[in-house]
């Protein structure tokens, strides 16, 4: 039986859950622009079941703090909706209100937390030396092992969500100076990325890499400056590559896909961009297929009314699917 999963960043998720980690569905106002909480909360189940992923990558989750429970806020709202990724698994939390989860369908998935660390690369909740400089992640990665009913390998996943490169404000000069210090730090916590990669693929590990990167092939002007993205340094090459088809720059003259969808205040307009990717280890390329559910661009949902208008609804970011083949006995 194939697997099927998904990373999704959902924006501001949330403030959809009362200070109990209860959905609230109201008529007041989401985050999301002319969205009622109510709508957010039934656009986000409408993809979900559409969908139907065994497990589900979400990136900006709901709170884990002292008062609050990302795994009681998700599943929650799973019960709620009726959704078949009823249980959540989290690894290490963060004060940021932005956390990684994994919803799951227990019938399917036995996801374990695996956190790991070598001599170059530690524990993502710990620090890392680049360059003199001392490295943290906001949001640490999320570490697990992914044990799949009828399957005799295990898959271990990394959920990502790199430190964002915008950099905002009136002032240009500290505008450019705010962006060199966050592609630096991005660039850091891409090479640890990696480094925990090559950890893995040493260990003999079937991977996945996914999630929000805030990077994609050719996105500024900061790839010149700096001779790679992030994105690439993750990616790798030769036996160690990962592989999204997304993440391969674009010939010349060929539209990159897109993932998130924002509006441009100045200039009143939506602009996209490349930032969620599924990134699996060589020995998965050749079993797996990529989907990006774009309302607009991807035909099937285009031409799915209540699918269309959900995922404009849900989020600004667009889920990834990676659908994965079992592997195939070689057993006559």
């Amino acid at each position: 039986m194939s697997f099927r999963f998904l990373t999704w960043n959902v924006e501001w998720f949330n403030t959809l859950f009362d200070d109990h980690s209860r959905p609230a569905p109201s008529d007041d106002w989401s985050a999301r622009w002319n969205v009622t909480k109510a709508r957010q909360i039934e656009a986000i189940g409408t993809v979900l079941r559409a969908l139907d992923p065994d497990a589900a990558l979400i990136v900006e989750a709901p709170d884990e703090s002292r008062r609050r429970s990302t795994v009681t806020a998700l599943e929650a709202l799973a019960e709620r909706l009726e959704l078949r990724v009823r249980r959540t698994a989290i690894g290490f939390g963060n004060d940021t209100k932005q956390e990684l989860a994994l919803m799951h369908d227990p019938a399917r998935v036995t996801p374990a937390h695996a956190p790991g660390e070598h001599d170059r690369a530690p524990r993502f909740d710990g620090t890392w030396k680049a360059e003199g400089a001392s490295v943290v992640w906001s949001k640490p990665p999320l570490e697990l092992d992914l044990h799949l009913q009828g399957w005799a390998e295990t898959l271990h996943l990394i959920g990502v969500h790199a430190k964002s490169k915008a950099a905002g404000g009136d002032d240009p000069d500290a505008a450019l100076r705010r962006a060199v210090r966050n592609r630096r730090k991005h660039l850091a916590q891409c090479a640890w990325l990696r480094g925990r990669v090559d950890g893995r693929l040493a260990e003999g590990r079937s991977m996945i890499v996914a999630g929000d990167f805030n990077d994609g092939p050719g996105l500024d002007r900061f790839e010149a400056l700096f001779g790679r993205s992030g994105l690439e340094m993750v990616v790798g090459e030769g036996e160690g590559a990962l592989h999204d088809p997304a993440a391969i720059p674009p010939a010349l003259g060929v539209a990159t896909p897109q993932t998130a969808r924002f509006w441009h205040a100045e200039q009143e307009h939506y602009i996209g961009a490349l930032l969620d990717f599924a990134l699996v280890s060589g020995d998965l390329k050749d079993r797996a297929r990529w989907r990006i559910v774009h309302p607009l661009d991807d035909p099937a949902a285009a031409a799915d009314d209540e699918l269309q208008a959900a995922l404009l609804d849900a989020s600004d970011h667009f889920p990834v699917v990676l659908d994965l083949a079992p592997e195939v006995s070689s057993d006559p």
